[in-house]
């Protein structure tokens, strides 16, 4: 019977702190089975307990995607004006077509190939292996914390953007933006760490009052579009007067086009958070088939919707707001919509729809978190590349916030200048996201499909380079986090070298039968590098081992030879395959990412197996001591030696249990 036995970290110690257990409460790994929150544990979403997780309907769901998504309207019509002027509506125009005819169908697909949280980063990470595979995974995590961190920025400061410009608090208020900004961040980080247990509640009550106000509006401004006709005509004018032909127009609005990519946000969110969505009842976490589906409803409810809501807040703010009002200074700079509800419908309801904006855009900022806390536990853990405690949530919120804080500092909480690092997020992972699903369709043989996302990954391609050119500052910002998530990573990884690193032992009934055969006597195991795997391969070998280290003749041993697969992966299950080569030398082959780190996890199970402590043989490796280290860190091997006993005192410090390590 074959013998499995997962690896356990050690026990906290009796000293353990009380803030250090609050902060870690909940430490789970997201990375080793995606899209599972074992029970008890704190999710992006809810702080656990003893039910573990539970879904919610896909509408609500839609909501707390939502809170990122619809809150751009707070923002997007004032730079849409900013950025096409009178060609703002017909620019706006030409968003909503890339919006349900590229951005919608991809990430559609992304659900149903990725339905697990992790997006089409998981997608592209299947398609490369070895270090590439790793470096390029971390490239778009980089650009994913532009997004997503940026978010919590910006929301946060045109939040207080809002609450500076409301006439009951403007005196009060003014030039204190980035204290303002700094406080609803933290707000928000504190929301975190209490636990989060509301967050979607939460966001259903914001949105579901935000777009009412809204609605409200856009209706009333319709109306004064409606009956004071010149309007209309001035623009219409105007525009000609300006621009030329309708064909001049449509070519400066696709041009214009990149820089109201903020309007595409909100994908990435949906799906980061489509854990949460409850699906069928026949779902299991392989086959969830209804989470797919009502995750595809919850994206396209949300394009329509949005789609509406830009083409006529674009419109109207176009119609209704003198030019200059919408530059630096002006009164709808940045908060278009909230003008209009200001100008039109007075100050108590302009102050309402103030509070409302306020609360979105600052609430928009945990559903970018949630995806923060979707994403990075479920690889930089995995890869090596954070400690341990990044799996839990707290901490990684307090990491979160802090960087936050340094982006509202840097940027002083200024939006116009957080639009381009923004925009370069989203569309980098938007860009991704069509290139993998591509991808996806060209292997399932659906050439239709194959041709159209081609179409629509070159048009992401198209506006991702236009942005990156006109507002390089953004891919700089970019540049930036991934820089430091890679500095971070392979400084993590380094200090990780020698953790046992093995997830599972698996022996399968041959490899027990040897080792509870050997435990009768002295266990001794020969780490040999497989060659030829001749005969006199493994004669010759003995007879080394018994000259270097002075081994009676009566005594036996076992070969265990590893063979590296992926050195680059760091968390791997260990397969053990016993196997009796030309009638007598009895062989344990094993599978890994690290030879040092297989070998050090297979003596521990052996021990603890049968009670006994192995020894285990070693030649060593002729060479210099910092390139076979680097050979280690690289490709899993160097001087196994050393490394091996290395990774056994760590992992296991009282001497008397250790397992013996012998070189000759």
């Amino acid at each position: 019977m074959a013998t499995s036995t997962p690896v356990e970290a050690p026990p906290e110690g009796p000293g353990e702190s009380r803030l250090r257990a609050w902060m870690l409460k909940g430490l789970s790994d997201m990375g080793r089975k995606p899209g599972v929150q074992t029970q008890g544990s704190e999710g992006p979403g809810g702080s656990g307990g003893a039910e573990g997780h539970r879904g919610q309907r896909w509408w609500r769901v839609m909501c707390l995607t939502g809170v990122d998504y619809f809150s751009t309207l707070g923002y997007q019509p004032g730079i849409a004006a900013l950025a096409a002027g009178l060609l703002s509506p017909i620019a706006t125009l030409v968003l909503v077509a890339v919006t349900l005819a590229g951005a919608l169908p991809v990430y559609r697909r992304v659900a149903q190939e990725s339905p697990h949280g992790e997006g089409s980063i998981a997608m592209l990470e299947r398609l490369l292996t070895f270090w590439k595979g790793k470096l390029f995974v971390l490239t778009l995590l980089g650009f994913a914390a532009t997004d997503f961190l940026i978010t919590i920025t910006l929301s946060a400061a045109d939040a207080s953007t809002h609450l500076v410009e409301n006439p009951h608090f403007t005196s009060a208020l003014h030039g204190h933006e980035v204290v303002i900004t700094l406080g609803l961040v933290a707000l928000l980080g504190a929301v975190f760490l209490k636990g989060f247990t509301e967050a979607i509640g939460v966001a259903v009550v914001l949105v579901g009052v935000y777009l009412v106000l809204n609605a409200v509006v856009v209706l009333v401004g319709l109306w004064h579009v409606a009956t004071a006709s010149h309007v209309v005509t001035d623009w219409s004018q105007a525009l000609t007067a300006e621009h030329g032909n309708p064909l001049v127009m449509v070519g400066l609005a696709l041009v214009v086009f990149p820089k109201l990519a903020l309007g595409l946000s909100g994908f990435e969110t949906g799906v980061a958070v489509m854990p949460h969505v409850d699906g069928g009842p026949g779902d299991t976490e392989e086959r969830p088939a209804g989470r797919i589906r009502d995750t595809k409803k919850l994206l396209t409810t949300a394009a329509v919707i949005m789609s509406v809501f830009l083409i006529a807040s674009s419109f109207i703010t176009t119609l209704l707001i003198p030019q200059d009002e919408f530059k630096d200074g002006g009164q709808a700079n940045g908060r278009a919509l909230a003008f209009l509800a200001h100008e039109y419908l007075g100050s108590g309801f302009g102050s309402v729809y103030d509070a409302a904006t306020v609360g979105i855009l600052w609430f928009a900022g945990a559903s970018a978190m949630a995806g923060l806390l979707n994403l990075m536990p479920r690889y930089l853990p995995r890869y090596g590349m954070a400690p341990h405690w990044a799996r839990a949530v707290r901490p990684m919120v307090i990491v979160f916030i802090l960087v936050a804080f340094l982006v509202t500092w840097i940027f002083d909480a200024d939006v116009d200048a957080q639009g381009g690092a923004y925009a370069t997020g989203v569309l980098v992972l938007m860009t991704s996201a069509a290139i993998a699903v591509t991808i996806a369709a060209r292997r399932a043989g659906q050439r239709g499909w194959t041709i159209g996302f081609g179409v629509i990954s070159a048009v992401f391609g198209y506006t991702t380079a236009v942005n990156v050119v006109e507002r390089p500052d953004g891919v700089k910002i970019g540049a930036c986090f991934i820089a430091g998530i890679m500095a971070v990573s392979l400084l993590s990884r380094l200090a990780r070298a020698f953790e046992l690193r093995v997830t599972e032992v698996d022996l399968d009934p041959m490899a027990e039968r040897f080792v509870r055969d050997t435990a009768t006597r002295r266990m001794r195991f020969i780490a040999n590098e497989p060659d030829s795997r001749d005969a006199a391969e493994y004669r010759d070998k003995i007879q080394q081992i018994r000259a270097d280290n002075d081994i009676p003749v009566e005594e036996d041993f076992v070969f265990v030879e590893v063979t590296v697969r992926d050195p680059s992966d760091f968390e791997s299950a260990l397969r053990v395959r016993g196997e009796v080569l030309h009638g007598r030398y009895r062989v344990l082959t094993l599978d890994g990412s690290s030879i040092p780190n297989s070998l050090a996890a297979l003596l521990l199970q052996v021990r603890d197996l049968t009670g006994c402590r192995p020894h285990i043989y070693f030649e060593w490796t002729e060479g210099s001591p910092f390139a076979q280290f680097l050979r280690f860190f690289l490709f899993g091997q160097g001087e196994v030696a050393p490394v091996t006993r290395e990774v056994l005192r760590e992992a296991e410090p009282d001497r008397t249990r250790r397992p013996h390590v012998h070189v000759g």
